[in-house]
């Protein structure tokens, strides 16, 4: 059984930065996309990034482009996002993701239906 662990988050100021990283065990095959999607209460998940794990093609929603960069290491099965400029508004928890559809496409990696393992998620609290 896939695991996913997230670590990395916690309590910023406005403007200040976070890396989280998602930490992948128990695989048998090599997924074929991962994402990065955010939850604050009363809300639904919202997607934020993903990338392709054999070609490194990346997709972000609009609100984070130019401050989050969603990158890989194959060799450690590791997902990292790093998280610049960040606002009030980025304030969630955030929650890793696997894919194992065979192709990589960002408008359809952007939904959660199209992941199987999900991981338990990460408190990312960005203060004013």
């Amino acid at each position: 059984q896939v695991r996913l662990v997230e670590s990395g988050g916690g309590l910023v100021q406005a403007g200040g930065s976070l890396r989280l990283s998602c930490a992948a065990s128990g695989r048998t095959f090599t997924p074929y996309a991962m994402g990065w999607f955010r939850q604050t209460p009363g809300k639904e998940r919202e997607f934020v990034a993903a990338i392709s794990w054999n070609g490194g093609s990346t997709y972000y929603t609009d609100s984070v482009k130019g401050r989050f960069t969603i990158s890989r290491d194959s060799a450690k099965n590791t997902v990292y996002l790093q998280m610049n400029s960040l606002k009030p508004e980025d304030t969630a928890v955030y929650y890793c993701a696997e894919s194992l559809r065979p192709f990589f496409s960002g408008s359809f990696h952007r939904t959660e239906a199209s992941y199987d393992y999900w991981g338990q998620g990460t408190q990312v609290t960005v203060s004013s």
